[in-house]
Formats: structure tokens, C-alpha cells, sequence
């Protein structure tokens, strides 16, 4: 563990580092924490933050600026017919086709001005066409689930773009947000994230993540672009002895991370009660060195984890919870806890949020409706705070 220091003072007025002209970070670390044998792969990325002059607390995010995949944009080029040479519109000025859908454009998600452009002009593409119209978008996501602009390109030769004009039906590529997984009074100049790899295939090519594919395979030998993004709405009380509950399975355990490693730092008195969930024990339990350390040093009173795929039936952490359900309830009634979820907004955070408004309505004796006015008032209280996506 480095040695512990203040962390350096906001100077974003005076850092020439933007949103628009983001910090080019290095990346020192990159890390594997599942094992082989694992459905997943779970990196654990440092990146070198040295003289950047800016800020974050435990419960923002850093931006991550990508490029896209090399390959891709040859593919790209080779599919239109041209050289790559060619210039075109891109950030306020004009590059090189190729240095424009390297740096500037998203080249994956097929546009619907994309995708009308394919229709007009592709004589064999009727089925898009109808799938197009407004009563028909249901149909068109499934159509497109996996589908990539090089698809419509390959599948239709016929259609040849201009340079200019292609880039013209696409969008700018942005940076993606991850929650940082560092206290920078532990790691001064560092920040850690944990990111789960997407790789995949769909009609018959491999797919990939592009800004989990850029940190994976292609960060080590180019700047990683990085600026802070804050969430006031997640961060942690001043009040260093209240407790908190922490629910982060799979990559929404980054934040908690930081969270511990911060009340480390400052010598807080609050219990912690952590929850992860992963698939399996044995390839998928990130950062265990890490809770056992907690876990030693007296930080972390308790942690549960929940393998969902170590049993015939699935274990998740709102099962964890039910589990735990009186205690929780005097954490939170008797001890006035804060309550903090982070991770997959679709399904997790809405089962969790279920999970809560029963502990609340059994353990505290009352109606639906009177759990479900204690758990918004949580929330208007700033004890509940959600960041899931």
C-alpha cells in the first residue's frame, strides 16, 4: 500500500486539461482479474495521472477518451472504395478520412441517417425500408441487435459513399464513463478502474467493446485521454461514523473500492457492510486480496458475497440481502446507515431496490405503502443513492 496523503487540491481553473482537451493519461497497469477459465474478462487498469492538476472524489467517474479499432477502420475504408486520404469534416477542422474515423467518429452503432442512406440507395435492401418506418422500432432493434455499420457496407457493395458523405451520416464518438476505483489519497497520481472486456460475436464476426477493447489491447502504446466527471449525488457522508451499506456486484464494486481505501485514509469510524456478486468463486471474485485486507484491518465489519453460478439455483445480492434482513434493518432504523448501489440499472438495481422495500415493509412492521414512503424518504434524505447504468 503506498503511503498515505492528502489529495492534491482541485485546480481545474488553472489546468489546461478540458472535456474538450482531456489529461493524456498512461496506463502503468493492466490486469487480469479473472481467471482463464472465467465467462468474463475483468481487467484492473492504473493509469498514471502525473502533473494532471485536476480532481476527483471516491464516487465520481473519469472519462475515457477511445479510439476505434485499426483494423475496423481499414475494413471500413476498404469496403467504400477509397484511400483513406481523402478529407474530411472533423472536430472544427479537417483530417484525413482515415484519421477521422480513427479518432472522431463512432463507427460501430449504425445511425438512423446510416441506415435510411443504405435504404434509398441499396436496391436489395426492401426489408429495411419497411423496418424503417416509425410503427416498425421494435422490429428494427431486433433486426439490428449485433449489427454493425461494416454489415450494411459488405452486404451491400453496390452502395458507394463518398468520403465526406459518409462520415456526414455518423456520429461523434464519445468518451466512456467508468467509476473510479481509487482514493487519490491513497494513489496520489493514479487512478484504478475495473472493466469488464466486451467481446462477442454476431453474425458470424467477432465483435468488440471499443473503449474496453482500446484500454485491453491498444492503451499500452498511445496516451489514454482521461478527464473527471463528478457525482455529488453518490458520494460519500462528511459525517465519517455514520455506517454505510455498499451493493456492488460484478464492475459496480469500483466505487466501494475507492469508498474503503478513502475511510482508511481518513481513520472514519463508520462500519462498513459490503455486498459482491459474480459468477463464480473461483474465476470471478475480484479484488479478494483486497476485501481481506479491509476485512483484517478492522474496516470492513461485514461483507457477503453472492456466486450466482456456484448452485443450481441462482444466488444474487438482493438473495443476500433477504438473507441478512434484520440486520440490515438495524443498520439502516437504529443506526442510521447510508445506503449506496452501483452497477446494472435493468435488472440488478431494480431487484435490489425490491429487496429493500420488503426489509423495510417485514422487518419495520409496515404497510406497502408505508415501506415505500420510508424508502423515498431515504432518498430525498440523501441515505439511498443509485449509480447504475
Amino acid at each position: 500500500m503506498p503511503e498515505i496523503t492528502a489529495p492534491p487540491k482541485s485546480a481545474a481553473s488553472a489546468s489546461p486539461w478540458t472535456r474538450q482537451n482531456p489529461f493524456p493519461g498512461k496506463l502503468v497497469v493492466n490486469r487480469r482479474l479473472s481467471s482463464a477459465d472465467s465467462q468474463k474478462d475483468t481487467r484492473h487498469f492504473e493509469i498514471d495521472l502525473t502533473g494532471w492538476g485536476l480532481n476527483f472524489e471516491p464516487g465520481d467517474s473519469v472519462a475515457v477518451y477511445p479510439t476505434n479499432d485499426p483494423n475496423l477502420v481499414k475494413e471500413i475504408i476498404r469496403a467504400l472504395g477509397t484511400t483513406g486520404d481523402e478529407l474530411v469534416p472533423a472536430a472544427k477542422t479537417t483530417k484525413p478520412f482515415r484519421e477521422a474515423l480513427l479518432r472522431d467518429y463512432s463507427i460501430t452503432q449504425p445511425t438512423p441517417k446510416f441506415l435510411k442512406a443504405i435504404a434509398e440507395r441499396a436496391s436489395a435492401a426492401p426489408m429495411l425500408t419497411k423496418l424503417l418506418r416509425p410503427d416498425r422500432k421494435h422490429d428494427l432493434e431486433n433486426y439490428l441487435w449485433g449489427a454493425e455499420v461494416i454489415d450494411f457496407l459488405l452486404e451491400h457493395p453496390s452502395v458507394k459513399l463518398r468520403p465526406e458523405e459518409f462520415v456526414g451520416l455518423l456520429t461523434k464518438l464519445q468518451p466512456r464513463l467508468y467509476s473510479v476505483a481509487s482514493s487519490l489519497r491513497v494513489f496520489p497520481d493514479q487512478v484504478h478502474l475495473i472493466v469488464d472486456v466486451v467481446r462477442y460475436e454476431s453474425r458470424g464476426r467477432a465483435r468488440q467493446g471499443v473503449a474496453s477493447s482500446f484500454l485491453a489491447d491498444r492503451a499500452d502504446k498511445v496516451p489514454v485521454p482521461v478527464y473527471p466527471s463528478s457525482a455529488k449525488h453518490f458520494h460519500m457522508p462528511e459525517d465519517q461514523t455514520l455506517p454505510l451499506i455498499m451493493i456492488g456486484p460484478g464492475t459496480g464494486i469500483a466505487p466501494f473500492r475507492a469508498f474503503l481505501q478513502e475511510r482508511q485514509a481518513l481513520g472514519a469510524k463508520g462500519k462498513n457492510w459490503l455486498f459482491f456478486g459474480s459468477q463464480r468463486e473461483k474465476c470471478d471474485y475480484a479484488y479478494k486480496e483486497d476485501w481481506e485486507r479491509f476485512t483484517r484491518d478492522g474496516l470492513l465489519t461485514r461483507f457477503d458475497c453472492a456466486w450466482s453460478r456456484d448452485q443450481a439455483h441462482k444466488i444474487y445480492v438482493q438473495h443476500k440481502m433477504l438473507e441478512n434482513a434484520t440486520e440490515i434493518w438495524k443498520w439502516i432504523d437504529d443506526d442510521g446507515a447510508q445506503f449506496f448501489v452501483c452497477g446494472d440499472a435493468r435488472r440488478m438495481a431494480k431487484d435490489v431496490d425490491a429487496a429493500l422495500r420488503k426489509i423495510v415493509q417485514e422487518q419495520g412492521g409496515k404497510s406497502v405503502d408505508e415501506a415505500n414512503a420510508y424508502v423515498e424518504k431515504l432518498k430525498t434524505d440523501k441515505r439511498y443513492k443509485r449509480d447504475v447504468y
